[in-house]
């Protein structure tokens, strides 16, 4: 993923403590690799990977490694997260720090710093592995400037990533299967040719409408016309547009509407709301969950275009910003169906 710089690069406990708002849940036996980009403090890729088994540790590095192939980037900084130090022992997975460091190095990536801690919580000990004086506890990450930031964003870290990829379940499989049966027996729109792309914009317009009145998750009906409306490219490339500029106060209403349907709609339909939500995740910064709405909507629907584009593109490592133009492009030739990003103050800073 890719996301805002930590308020301070050079304070290691300010870093560690800001983890969790950087991917968007706690870390746990984990290694985090963060890039800085020119001059050196620029926000770059940050990845998140599981401590690998020894024998696993080359091919775990050469894996993480790859990901940072596509960036510029002057160096990076480690982190692991997990296991108990011995006293008078350097910090744990020093061998697989190592390993890492090693590949990371022989790919032109020289490592800036090394940081270890058992877990991401108060009072937690931290250490470097190069610098035996470097080492401290861990504040409250509440009281954090990052945490200070993320909460006026409206950002959530949540304690794991299976609390993050919850987000996502159904909320009522019953209706997800009475939604797939009338879709089975729907085999094309619900709209006159002439006029669908209009009548499928009211209806993601009136869905908008619902969400900002607070009335709770869409009927059996609407959970349909929606399914059938995110299906037209006209009106996918006018919600892709929806998600720029990231973060705005609109952009976050959109991806809320996108995160309600993956949980409304049922396969292979509920690929279109979860590339969306993946699409405007991953603009966000917030990779890892763009990386399991991706997922989601290649698990709805295999082979489906836009999120394997964009599960391509995320793995490759590919800043956001090389793909806002394909949100730029997409905003201009409906802007008259009330679905525009100005009916949501797309353009008001959050």
């Amino acid at each position: 993923m890719t996301t805002a710089t930590p308020p301070d690069l050079r304070d290691p406990a300010q870093l560690l403590t800001a983890l969790p708002y950087l991917i968007g849940f706690r870390p746990a036996k984990s290694v985090v690799l963060l890039g800085h980009r020119h001059p050196g403090n620029a926000p770059g890729l940050i990845l998140r990977g599981e401590l690998p088994r020894r024998e696993h540790r080359a091919r775990q590095a050469r894996a993480l490694a790859q990901r940072f192939a596509a960036g510029c980037h002057v160096g990076l900084t480690l982190v692991i997260v997990g296991g108990r130090r011995r006293p008078g022992k350097p910090p744990p997975h020093a061998g697989f720090l190592d390993e890492l460091v090693r590949v990371l190095e022989d790919s032109g990536l020289p490592v800036l710093h090394a940081l270890w801690t058992p877990a991401i919580r108060t009072g937690a000990p931290w250490a470097c592995y190069r610098n035996d004086e470097c080492a401290g506890t861990l504040p409250d990450p509440r009281s954090t400037v990052m945490a200070a930031a993320a909460t006026e964003c409206g950002t959530v870290a949540f304690d794991s990533r299976e609390e993050l990829e919850e987000l996502l379940a159904p909320r009522s499989p019953e209706a997800l299967a009475r939604r797939a049966d009338h879709l089975s027996r729907l085999a094309s729109p619900p709209w006159p040719e002439a006029t669908r792309v209009n009548d499928a914009a009211s209806v993601v317009s009136a869905a908008f409408d619902r969400q900002r009145r607070g009335d709770g998750p869409p009927t059996d009906e609407e959970a349909v016309l929606l399914a059938k409306a995110l299906k037209l490219p006209d009106i996918r490339d006018l919600c892709l547009a929806m998600a720029v500029p990231p973060a705005t106060t609109g952009a976050r209403e959109a991806e809320h509407l996108w995160l309600t349907l993956v949980r409304e709609i049922p396969p292979p339909e509920r690929a279109e709301p979860a590339a969306l939500l993946g699409f405007s995740a991953y603009l966000r910064g917030d990779g890892a969950f763009a990386g399991m709405a991706l997922d989601n909507a290649l698990e709805a629907a295999p082979g489906h275009v836009l999120a394997s584009l964009l599960r391509r593109v995320l793995d490759s490592g590919t800043p956001p910003e090389v793909i806002h133009g394909l949100a730029a492009a997409a905003a201009g030739p409906l802007a008259g169906f009330g679905l525009g990003p100005a009916d949501i103050d797309i353009g008001q800073a959050a």
